[in-house]
């Protein structure tokens, strides 16, 4: 089998460790009027530098790279928001193992049995001390698909809200003002559909995976357009359980242990194994709602907007505490229905995954760094025939960001509630795109933004409800690392990309005690403005916009519905700081994201420098003296300061493995209460929420396996282009 470790290069593209390579030796580029920046070889030997080092005429290709134009389609209107019904998926079914054992590569623990080239082997088929149990088994296949976005008809608009001419795949064109249906869009799905497929797992059950690569079959004949992985390679990361990194999806992973270089290719397939085991064996350490999502390296944010996400919540059945049974343990909402296989459905438990699109409107031209790796779009250009399909900018400086905020696939979606509590399970699958969300009432009900004068990016989301008014209130119950001590009343909450919030809404009464009443309506509504992925332009914490109420979902009162559920007062004991984790403050390792001066394929730095798959990162010179490798010794603890450079973005910042506890933020001691901006920081978390110029010091554990993982952005635009590191378990 041809080994992928070769150079991303397709048409006239310039390969990114080609650019990666030059940089130091590069000229830049920058688009004028655009303010970005392009690493092109040879530009000083060729006179095309001016003396500022920039470069005049933003259309024009140098060599073999063509130069980057940021500017985005205005998607067009959906003129009846809300009647699509919100899909709730239902659990995946395993496979029988009849079925299994039946397979010409079945999978198990030896040597070479853990992806089809007989590579690998699972670093551990079974926690340590328990007797083995046969994992249950699920196939993911990665599939081409279409994908429709909305039911409804929509109108072709441009940047100032005004009707505007569109366009169909077979080149009609189409008058101002002329309503159209919008044709659907390609995807690449776990088994075709997007969110992908939901799996209830359970805490003591382990589940196997298996990733089946079919995207170079396309038995509709879709066109694939100008984005995702060129090579149509994937890997997947089950973010953030702890697992062992031969099933973790990182990214580097593939290419140190090929050959299957910078992903797993078509018609090959990977074993991902999830123990469902908590770290080091500890019960407080359980976490209750993961996702996963493609990872290939240099291309996770085109994968992962093209489809590749899925749903994995996770149920605790030691003393019932968390097994999706109301009448049991802690008592949080749901009803569950087992089907006999070992999967098991759970009534008033659901998951709301969120997802910011925008689509192409035939006008915009298509003008990326990486559009030469698709050699069919024949770009730069426009493409009237992909009016109205998803439209995708790899290369944005600061993250992309959509104008159609959407809900498990669906633009504005209406879901029916029975009045009583529910448990619903927030995911930000967004590229950049940061959510601050409240419950709202509207007598006026949703009006576009063109109809109240709005434009440009203000148009954003589409909708607004202007007349809203917070009516109910959440009672969080879990955030990324799993359920807090304590549940905490919120009038809103952040959503990050990559985190996840659990929360429960009563939906028999009204925050000021007056009861619903069937026919009343709630709008989710988004009230943090983002007009790019650097960060908000205005949020609850910093200058709120009044007028910026965006409502996404809609829900609906209907019957009353029996309700044993209850809100517990307490929920879990987390795992101890140890009384003295100050003292470790000196042996800390620091890793600082910043914006790179070279820009291009390199632009998002951590301590000066890009990813390097083939070696484990250096930690800054820290108050000890010392300049460690993030190196740990498998079983032990240490701190790790996490420290945003610039104060022009906000990051993401995830690390794999394990979660951690925030002990400091900014110099402060947050151990006690966390901080009004980041009160999950007395909980468990995966992901680090860095806001402009902060510093964030984490106590973690590097607990049961050893290897190479990574640490990144969840800015998949930054992520892409080098704001991850390398580190490692070691014996």
């Amino acid at each position: 089998m041809e080994s992928h470790l070769q150079e991303d290069r397709g048409g006239g593209g310039v390969a990114r460790r080609t650019l990666l390579r030059v940089g130091a030796a590069a000229g830049l580029v920058t688009a004028a009027g655009v303010g970005r920046t392009l690493v092109v070889p040879g530009l000083e030997q060729q006179g095309l530098l001016s003396a500022d080092g920039t470069f005049e005429a933003a259309s024009i290709a140098v060599g073999d790279a063509a130069l980057y134009v940021e500017a985005f389609p205005t998607s067009p209107l959906i003129l009846t928001p809300f009647s699509d019904a919100l899909t709730i998926p239902k659990a995946l079914r395993p496979q029988a193992m009849l079925d299994v054992q039946s397979w010409a590569q079945p999978p198990g623990p030896g040597p070479g049995q853990q992806n089809s080239m007989r590579n690998q082997q699972h670093q551990m088929w079974c926690p340590p001390g328990q007797t083995p149990v046969d994992p249950l088994v699920y196939k993911l296949e990665l599939l081409v698909r279409p994908h429709s976005f909305t039911t409804s008809q929509v109108l072709p608009i441009n940047s100032s809200g005004l009707p505007t001419t569109s366009y169909d795949a077979f080149g009609k064109v189409y008058a101002k003002g002329t309503v159209r249906t919008l044709p659907p869009s390609t995807i690449y799905g776990f088994n075709g559909v997007f969110p992908g497929p939901m799996i209830n797992a359970e805490y003591g059950r382990p589940v196997l995976l298996r990733f089946v690569n079919r995207l170079d079959e396309n038995p509709y004949g879709l066109d694939r357009q100008d984005f995702g992985a060129p090579d149509w390679t994937f890997l997947t990361h089950l973010h953030n359980a702890h697992t062992a990194p031969e099933s973790d999806g990182n990214p580097h992973y593939s290419m140190r242990y090929g050959p299957q270089g910078r992903g797993y290719a078509p018609q090959t397939w990977v074993d991902n194994l999830y123990l469902n085991w908590p770290a080091g064996g500890d019960s407080r350490e359980k976490q209750s709602f993961f996702w996963f999502h493609d990872h290939r390296m240099d291309q996770t944010g085109s994968n992962v907007y093209k489809g590749l996400v899925g749903l994995y919540p996770i149920y605790d059945r030691e003393n019932a505490m968390d097994m999706g049974d109301e009448t049991q343990g802690l008592r949080l909402p749901g009803v569950r229905t087992d089907n006999g296989d070992g999967s098991f459905d759970v009534q008033y438990d659901v998951p709301l995954a969120f997802y910011d699109v925008r689509l192409d409107d035939g006008v915009t031209t298509h003008k990326d760094a990486h559009d030469g790796d698709f050699p069919d779009a024949k770009n730069p250009r426009t493409h009237p025939e992909w009016w109205g399909k998803s439209f995708f900018r790899h290369f944005p400086n600061h993250g992309f960001v959509g104008d159609i905020f959407t809900v498990n696939g669906t633009a504005y979606p209406v879901m029916e509630v029975k009045r009583r509590k529910y448990r619903f399970r927030f995911l930000d699958c967004s590229i950049a795109r940061i959510y601050e969300f409240k419950l709202m009432s509207s007598t006026q009900g949703p009006k576009s933004a063109a109809s109240l004068g709005l434009t440009g990016n203000e148009l954003q989301g589409q909708y607004r409800i202007p007349d809203g008014q917070q009516c109910m209130k959440f009672t969080q119950i879990a955030a990324d690392g799993g359920l807090l001590p304590a549940p905490v009343v919120r009038d809103s909450f952040e959503l990050w990309p990559a985190k996840r919030r659990e929360v429960i809404i009563d939906f028999t009464k009204y925050m000021d005690g007056t009861p619903t009443t069937k026919g009343d309506v709630i709008y989710l509504t988004d009230v943090m403005k983002m007009p790019d992925g650097r960060m908000w332009s205005n949020s609850s914490r910093f200058s709120p916009d009044p007028k910026y109420k965006v409502p996404v979902l809609k829900f609906v009162i209907g019957d009353d519905a029996p309700d044993d559920s209850q809100i517990p007062t307490r929920m879990r004991d987390l795992p101890p700081l140890p009384s003295n984790w100050q003292s470790m403050l000196a042996n800390r390792l620091v890793f600082e994201v910043q914006r790179g001066s070279g820009g291009g394929e390199i632009e998002w730095l951590i301590n000066g420098k890009p990813f390097d798959p083939t070696s484990v990162a250096t930690s800054l010179k820290n108050p000890a003296g010392l300049t460690p490798l993030a190196q740990q010794k498998k079983n032990s603890f240490n701190l790790w300061e996490i420290r945003n450079g610039g104060g022009g973005w906000v990051h993401p910042f995830h690390l794999h493995m394990e979660e951690h506890r925030t002990v400091m933020r900014n110099g402060k001691d947050v151990t006690a209460a966390g901080t009004p901006a980041h009160p999950d920081d007395v909980a468990r978390e995966d992901l680090v929420a860095l806001d402009p110029s902060e510093s964030v010091i984490i106590y973690r554990g590097f607990r049961d396996f050893v290897g190479p993982y990574v640490a990144h952005c969840h800015n998949l635009a930054h992520e892409d282009h080098a704001m991850m590191f390398g580190w490692e378990i070691t014996p």
